[in-house]
């Protein structure tokens, strides 16, 4: 028996902050931010509402694509470094609003690679532990870690949520993962307080260290080398070609670091799917929500490779090897 995706599903919210709202707040300008990152746009989740909230109903979405009944989904596995709370976790908190009981359901976190790893685990879950069905949610508030007094962070971020529904199948859908982290270059992209190493406090919160941190520069050569080696790697295990790849989904970090991959590997950037203007960088929820895109405009189809890969904070990287099986 293999392991495939069945469903995809996605949620956004409505609130858009586009680059004008942007130069009101920050020493910007719309060109500077499109040329530098790609991005014109990005969703914000509304104050009342939560990465719970936005996993819910990406989750339905998948489930309903799926063409199946929540109960029988069997666990569910949620990606996220905004969740809720400290705990219980998100995964829980879905898991309530669906209405399911009595299934295992957990957080885990490898910031934007997380639902790359997190499909390797759901096919772990199937095959080692002969679970059917279950969840594999990415969900994120970006929004709630930024600094909106520092440009070269605050413009980069937005919210959302992805799910895929992943199933036991006749057929091989998740072919293989590549994983990867190096937690020596864990000060290039953190956030100093708000854990057990420093609690939130006044000072932390005055000092604006609850915020995210990233050096930039870095992080972009580091982001363009992993993601081609993860890709790379994916391939040569599988003796395949770039040539038999039908459509990349890579995490939508910025524009540029998408060109230098695709330039690193020699392939045509048309293969790679982007939809950054639109959404910025939603950590964990880029690949799926960009997969369940793809999809639905009609860009996979039934018998595809499918390539996803991205790099985050740990550092962590990875990459996936999919067959559309739909």
């Amino acid at each position: 028996m293999g392991v495939a995706i069945i469903g995809t599903g996605s949620y956004l919210p409505e609130l858009k902050l586009t680059n004008r709202d942007m130069e009101m707040m920050v020493d910007t300008s719309d060109e500077w931010i499109i040329t530098r990152t790609g991005i014109k746009e990005r969703r914000i989740c509304p104050k009342n509402k939560a990465s719970s909230d936005l996993g819910y109903e990406a989750s339905l979405r998948a489930i309903e694509d799926a063409k199946i009944k929540k109960e029988e989904i069997e666990f569910i596995i949620c990606a996220t470094i905004t969740p809720d709370m400290y705990f219980p976790s998100t995964s829980c908190i879905i898991q309530k609003k669906l209405g399911l009981k009595n299934i295992p359901c957990f957080d885990f976190q490898a910031a934007c690679s997380g639902f790359i790893y997190g499909l390797e685990i759901a096919r772990g879950l199937i095959n080692g532990c002969g679970y059917k069905k279950g969840l594999v949610i990415a969900s994120e508030c970006m929004s709630r870690l930024t600094d909106y007094t520092d440009r070269s962070t605050c413009v980069l971020l937005g919210d959302g949520a992805g799910a895929v529904v992943v199933s036991y199948s006749e057929e091989d859908g998740i072919i293989d993962s590549f994983l990867s982290s190096n937690g020596n270059y864990g000060n290039l992209l953190f956030t100093p307080a708000g854990g057990t190493l420093k609690q939130s406090s006044f000072e932390t919160i005055e000092n604006r260290e609850n915020f995210m941190k990233m050096e930039g520069s870095t992080l972009f050569k580091i982001a363009i080398y992993t993601m081609a080696e993860a890709v790379e790697k994916i391939l040569k295990r599988n003796n395949l070609r770039k040539e038999d790849i039908s459509i990349v989904i890579p995490h939508q970090a910025n524009l540029r670091i998408i060109a230098g991959v695709a330039e690193k590997l020699g392939i045509s950037i048309e293969k790679f799917f982007i939809n950054i203007e639109k959404y910025g960088n939603m950590s964990a929820s880029c690949v799926p929500i960009a997969l369940d895109e793809a999809v639905k405009e009609g860009k996979i189809k039934k018998g595809d490779l499918i390539i996803t890969v991205a790099f985050g904070a740990g550092l962590t990287w990875a990459s996936n090897l999919i067959r559309w099986i739909k």
